[in-house]
């Protein structure tokens, strides 16, 4: 990587962590723009490992303040700002969205809207600086003692639920009773409601179309309306809800990572094997 040239990049996990981990990508920006970046949420919660400077959070009273250099997210249900504090290089999992409740060993309820300190859990853990590929393989083996020395397992009534979600098909009638069952299991392994999960779902979709994989850009009210929303207020009402601003604010005022795990993550790809 040259000077102040950014760097994103996603392997795949293993198939032993497949399961459970959808994604580990890494992220460098040498002199990143000192702007506020806006993050939505994904439906995924991460575990992030920070080797450069820490970015800094704003928190409820307005006031950025530094994030340790091991967190962990749990689901998101409304914007995350920061901004970088000096040079970036990161490497982070994006687990499934029901992958991290045997690693967190807590209901994932406990991390929605929350970064999680993991810098005493992570002691030890030195992924290479400058080696995306490296950084990605650390991870892995670091996950798989981990899983090995836990017992990580699927709630089989909860990953159909979420794949019906992603595959955007409605959910099954049920009962108000069965309603609330899945609700607590939701709150428990994935921290969102299933509702709120295919909100977050359809959302992001409006990105899948918006930057298709043959480069033809679409208007975000297209792209809207391919994701599934009935019209354009509707969207941006979620816009407001999940990013804080409108499309075209974001568009034309996010850069750096919250633009590169936008155009990057959500679009039809295959990342490379880790």
């Amino acid at each position: 990587m040259t000077s102040g040239e950014e760097r994103y990049q996603e392997f795949a996990p293993p198939a032993a962590l497949r399961p459970f981990v959808r994604v580990i990508w890494t992220y460098a920006a040498p002199d990143p723009s000192p702007t506020v970046q806006r993050i939505a949420p994904d439906g995924c919660p991460e575990l992030v490992f920070d080797l450069g400077a820490p970015y800094a959070e704003q928190g409820e009273d307005g006031a950025f303040h530094l994030q340790p250099p091991a967190l962990f997210a749990g689901q998101m249900t409304c914007p995350l700002a920061m901004k970088p504090t000096g040079p970036i290089e990161l490497v982070s999992v994006r687990f499934e969205p029901d992958g991290a409740r045997d690693f967190l060993g807590r209901p994932l309820v406990e991390a929605t809207d929350r970064r999680l300190d993991m810098v005493e859990r992570l002691i030890g853990f030195d992924p290479p600086p400058g080696d995306p590929t490296g950084q990605a393989e650390a991870f892995v083996a670091w996950l798989t003692r981990q899983k090995q020395h836990g017992d990580w397992t699927i709630d089989p009534i909860v990953r159909p639920e979420i794949d019906e979600a992603a595959a955007e098909r409605p959910a099954p009638p049920r009962s108000s009773g069965a309603q609330r069952a899945l609700q607590r299991r939701f709150a428990d392994r994935v921290g969102v409601s299933p509702r709120l999960l295919r909100s977050i779902f359809r959302f992001r979709r409006v990105f899948d179309h918006a930057a298709q994989p043959d480069g033809e850009a679409q208007s975000w009210l297209e792209a809207g309306l391919e994701a599934g929303y009935f019209d354009q207020p509707q969207m941006a009402r979620d816009f407001r809800r999940f990013l804080g601003c409108t499309a075209t604010e974001w568009a034309r005022e996010q850069h750096a990572l919250a633009r590169a795990i936008a155009s990057q993550t959500y679009k039809p790809s295959s990342p490379h094997a880790a």
